[in-house]
């Protein structure tokens, strides 16, 4: 299709950007989804804040790694301690 393109793997999630990801915002909504869920963003520097922020503004558990961390196998928000 003309001028639609999937994103590159590591291309940041925000819209309109193309930069490379550094970072995995992982997050879930807790009405629909169960704890072991883990959704993925990625984002690049300029960026990681403000999806962060996007995401804990609307009370959702959210955890950012650098995107080489190794996956997390604790649910987002009830480990021992609160959330991340």
């Amino acid at each position: 299709m003309i001028g639609l393109s999937a994103p590159q793997p590591t291309q940041c999630s925000r819209a309109g950007c193309a930069e490379d990801a550094s970072w995995r915002v992982e997050w879930r909504n807790p009405r629909i989804h169960a704890e072991d869920r883990r959704k993925v963003w990625l984002a690049c520097d300029e960026h990681v804040e403000y999806l962060q922020g996007f995401l804990s503004s609307r009370s959702f558990p959210v955890e950012v790694l650098a995107i080489g961390a190794p996956a997390s196998t604790e649910p987002i928000g009830v480990a021992a301690g609160g959330t991340s």
